[in-house]
């Protein structure tokens, strides 16, 4: 199955990035699938319990989240799925990928100090991602402001 991946955090910031996974989807006639990665590996020495409560919140939060994101896919006449899977993005999103078929992967460009990305790993990963998955990686530039 052909489609277009789109890896998000969700949230305000992550909007541009679907929107541009929205059009690509729509300009070549794919199904488009919204991956969140519930990722609670910042609380690894944390109590066991604490985790999975966290962890669970976090799905629930990406199943909102996504939610919102099908509605909008819809809107502009695009197919759209959501795909909510717990732990670490670099390992997940290649492991959804192939799973799915994905031809095109969509990524917006990690931002600001709470970026799990700095710009040169971000870059390696891109170009890991692409070899990884045989999938066109697309990252979402933001404008500039001005």
């Amino acid at each position: 199955m052909s489609l277009v991946l789109c890896a998000t955090r969700g949230g305000e910031g992550s909007i541009p990035t679907q929107e541009k996974a929205i059009d690509l989807a729509k300009e070549k006639g794919l199904t488009l699938a919204f991956l969140y990665v519930a990722d609670s590996s910042f609380l690894n020495k944390t109590a066991a319990a604490v985790v999975i409560d966290v962890d669970e919140e976090l799905m629930n939060m990406g199943e909102f989240l996504l939610t919102m994101a099908v509605e909008r896919a819809a809107e502009k006449g695009v197919k759209a799925e959501s795909v909510i899977r717990s732990g670490v993005i670099r390992d997940v999103l290649p492991e959804v990928s192939r799973e799915l078929g994905a031809t095109m992967i969509v990524l917006g460009r990690p931002a600001g100090e709470s970026s799990r990305f700095q710009e040169s790993e971000f870059e390696k990963f891109r170009d890991w991602l692409q070899n990884e998955t045989d999938a066109t990686v697309v990252v979402h530039e933001e404008p500039m402001e001005s």
